[in-house]
């Protein structure tokens, strides 16, 4: 399940990305999805455009589907993963110059730690 605002083109191109990539997705679209955020413990500073939840995990912004894929493998105990902001280069952000970004583990007591570079 995607929370996603309806006019937010990155977002879709996202969705294309799991999808691509043997996930189902279902998608709500949301004027806000700040809420979403907040009930999903994602900090201000974690957050970006949209908010998916898979399995029991929490997936903030553009993480790469290998990412999602080695979480739900290795089952760690966390709340899931997020990409802060919106990192050139990542899933749904593809541009000819990327950016160097890291997905973060985010532990259930809100600390965070580097799971992969990008």
């Amino acid at each position: 399940m995607v929370y996603k605002s309806p006019t937010c083109g990155c977002c879709s191109k996202w969705v294309t990305h799991l999808q691509e990539n043997g996930f189902e997705v279902e998608t709500t679209d949301l004027k806000d999805v700040r809420m979403v955020k907040s009930m999903s413990g994602i900090k201000p500073e974690q957050a970006s455009c949209h908010t998916a939840k898979v399995g029991d995990y929490v997936i903030e912004g553009h993480v790469p589907v290998e990412d999602i894929k080695r979480l739900l493998a290795e089952h760690p105990d966390a709340r899931g993963l997020t990409v802060p902001g919106m990192p050139k280069g990542s899933p749904g952000m593809k541009v000819a110059q990327p950016d160097h970004y890291q997905v973060l583990l985010l532990g259930k007591d809100g600390s965070t730690s580097v799971f992969a570079e990008h």
